[in-house]
């Protein structure tokens, strides 16, 4: 039963720039970052911009060639974070099965809301006008039995209906799925398309129907994930919080890339583990659980995995260890997207402070000295060096909200 919807916020920055300022309706507006620095980029554009050739990712500089009327705007990610919160609450409304897997992007199940809000076909149209009504953004719903074939269908289908809606089943497959070009399957990227051209695969008929053992001799665990999303198949469940983690302390990040590399990703886990353990420190806690969740560039692959420390800590040389080695052991060399550490099992920093760290007063006296100096001058006051290598985010994200100026 086609149950999973994918909504898909139409030039979501830009929407939001346009729906806070009424004089920008109806104009062609792109949304960048500094364009003397790597922000220079187009973020997003608004459908009027995108009637000119730009596209987000664009350098603004380009886009301004192709469109010199386009009116540039200046991240402003707070109002999109507060946007993004209202539109999850709208969901809400109409399912307790509400799963956001991006700013712009949630996932909604309404099976068992029939008799409140009809089918659903019925709620994507209700949602789509609520969220104009309240938020002022336009939204494309993908409707389908599983998440990979809703954000399919959105993508290749909803977005160019007149309704913004579109619906696809299991039976849609051979006919709607299959003859698209293989780079359309969520996943995807363009090094994977090249690979792909190069074993005879260019749609994503093809890639369904080739040999399982030869993908999985060749890519590994991702063979069989690339397998099961070219057959459209997809078991995962829409689960609220489901990127939330075991409740405790704990941050996320979601790269500006697909990170391939060992000595990229090492970095930002060495990053991610640094904060949780400050807020840790912060709160006055220590954990005994360390949670890792890693998301690879597709709907499928993903994993989380949780281990216990030998003691109870907030100290990053604990941490990072066990995460690093969660890391290896769970995910190894899969292309990453998006990364989630946290600590749980908490109890109060003083409950334990003598037995657990009376060896190493000095370390602790250190990561708290380290705080403060971040508290009083700054976050990149001090940092790792290995910040600066490649990968890094730490200095880049300081006093950021998604990645840009609140």
């Amino acid at each position: 039963m086609e149950t999973i919807l994918l909504a898909d916020m139409n030039s979501f920055f830009a929407s939001v720039e346009q729906a806070l300022n009424p004089e920008l309706k109806g104009k062609p507006v792109i949304v960048c970052g500094d364009p003397a620095k790597r922000h220079g980029i187009t973020l997003a554009a608004s459908r009027e911009a995108k009637k000119h050739g730009i596209k987000t990712a664009m350098a603004c500089w380009e886009a301004l060639n192709l469109c010199p009327d386009a009116i540039v705007v200046r991240p402003q990610m707070a109002r999109y974070v507060e946007a993004s919160m209202a539109i999850i609450e709208i969901a809400k409304e109409y399912s307790p099965l509400v799963e956001p897997f991006s700013i712009d992007e949630l996932f909604i199940d309404t099976k068992g809301t029939e008799k409140l809000f009809g089918s659903s076909v019925d709620v994507a149209h209700k949602f789509r006008k609520h969220v104009r009504e309240v938020v002022g953004v336009p939204c494309s719903i993908g409707i389908a039995p599983n998440k990979l074939l809703a954000k399919v269908c959105c993508d290749v289908e909803a977005k160019k209906s007149a309704t913004g809606v579109a619906i696809w089943s299991i039976e849609d497959i051979p006919n709607k799925l299959w003859p698209r070009p293989v780079k359309d399957l969520f996943g995807v990227g363009n090094r994977m398309e090249r690979n792909f051209r190069n074993m005879g695969i260019t749609t994503i008929g093809t890639l369904a129907n080739y040999p399982l053992e030869l993908l999985k001799k060749k890519y590994g665990i991702m063979g069989e994930v690339y397998h099961l999303s070219a057959n459209g198949i997809d078991s995962s469940p829409v689960t609220p919080h489901s990127h939330d983690g075991v409740k405790g302390i704990g941050h996320s990040v979601t790269l500006p890339k697909d990170y391939y590399c060992w000595d990229e990703t090492k970095v930002v886990l060495r990053e991610i583990t640094e904060e949780v353990c400050c807020r840790a420190r912060r709160k006055g806690k220590i954990g005994k659980t360390v949670s890792l969740y890693v998301r690879g560039v597709d709907l499928i692959s993903s994993v989380h995995r949780s281990k216990s420390l030998a003691t109870y800590s907030n100290l990053a040389t604990d941490v990072y260890p066990l995460v690093e080695w969660l890391f290896q052991k769970h995910w190894g060399h899969h292309p990453v997207r998006a990364v989630q550490i946290s600590l749980s099992n908490l109890m109060d920093d003083e409950a334990l402070q003598l037995e657990v760290f009376h060896d190493r007063i000095a370390e602790r006296s250190l990561a708290y000295t380290i705080d403060n100096i971040r508290y009083r001058y700054g976050k990149t006051a001090i940092f790792k060096a290995s910040s600066l290598d490649e990968g890094g985010l730490y200095h880049e994200r300081s006093g950021l909200i998604g990645g840009h100026k609140a």
